[in-house]
């Protein structure tokens, strides 16, 4: 049951990711991608390190830092870059192949095992998430295509290292989630003034946009993600990545005025069934709350790893 319990919070997190390509392009300043990050990082790491009251120490300085790169800083420009260049949908589909690039860095890093039924519920996923999305009327671009395999990789190596590395011991994902956020926007930042120049004027809706993003689609999505990998294997984390696409396509339709035909309901229903899947493929005992908060060693030496 508790296995249960955290696989469904930190499901919570790729729902709440799903919802970015439409707030993306109904609320916030158009073609403004590095200053998007900019806004939905750097204010919820410095709230969340604030909140748990802890600073890194020692090597956490760098560890934050490349974490911080990898799952924030490379992340949210390549990802809205996408968002911004393709239709929500396309972006979305890219995103499923983040399952493909972790089982496979788990495998060489972390000493996971690639089942053939896990990397067959990670295509499936994706097969369906294509399904959904990919109709006649999407509009391909070569720099939104890129950039959205770009950062689907960029994250993968992220959740892997994430697990690889845990956290220093006596300090909650809270306070990781805090300093990757922090790292992640400070390093855009130098580069959406390059790039960009000064800031947009923002109106009613940008500050809606981003607030929501800030709050919920990032500090408290990327808190029950962190705390995800902290008790779950890397794999099983990433696997419920195809739930962001599935619900940007029930936003879309809810919200947008989006239809579904049948393929993309068959689509919708085989993409939810291998994250089903993938979890149960991916199970292994749970360990006791007071063992999973422990910080140990990720070394491949350790027993707790070499499965």
């Amino acid at each position: 049951m508790k296995r249960i319990a955290t696989v469904a919070l930190t499901a919570l997190a790729p729902v709440s990711w799903g919802s970015t390509y439409a707030v993306a392009t109904e609320l916030l300043p158009p073609d403004r991608p590095l200053f998007t990050g900019v806004m939905r990082a750097l204010p919820a790491g410095l709230l969340l390190t604030a909140l748990s009251r802890t600073l890194p120490r020692g090597q956490w300085w760098w560890k934050s830092a490349v974490l911080g790169t990898l799952n924030i800083g490379a992340f949210f420009p390549l990802l809205f870059l996408s968002a911004y260049r393709l239709p929500g949908g396309v972006a979305a589909v890219l995103g499923s192949a983040g399952p493909l690039f972790v089982v496979g860095l788990a495998a060489l890093v972390l000493g996971e095992r690639a089942r053939l039924r896990t990397v067959l519920a990670a295509v499936a996923g994706a097969l369906g998430v294509s399904m959904v999305v990919l109709t006649a009327e999407a509009r391909l671009d070569a720099v939104g295509i890129l950039a959205g395999v770009v950062s689907s990789a960029s994250m993968a190596a992220g959740t892997v290292m994430t697990k690889r590395w845990g956290r220093p011991e006596g300090v909650g994902p809270l306070a990781l989630t805090g300093w990757q956020l922090t790292a992640g926007g400070l390093v855009i930042i130098p580069v959406a003034a390059l790039v960009e120049g000064a800031p947009p004027a923002l109106d009613g809706k940008a500050f809606l946009g981003y607030g929501y993003m800030m709050l919920i689609n990032t500090g408290i999505a990327y808190w029950l993600w962190f705390r995800g990998i902290g008790r779950l294997t890397a794999t099983s984390v990433t696997l419920l990545g195809p739930l962001s696409p599935l619900t940007a396509a029930v936003i879309g339709w809810a919200a947008l005025g989006q239809a579904l035909s049948p393929v993309q309901l068959l689509g919708m229903a085989i993409a939810f069934g291998a994250t089903v899947a993938g979890q149960l493929f991916a199970a292994r005992p749970f360990s006791s709350a007071e063992k999973n908060d422990r910080n140990f060693s990720m070394d491949l030496t350790d027993e707790g790893v070499r499965r």
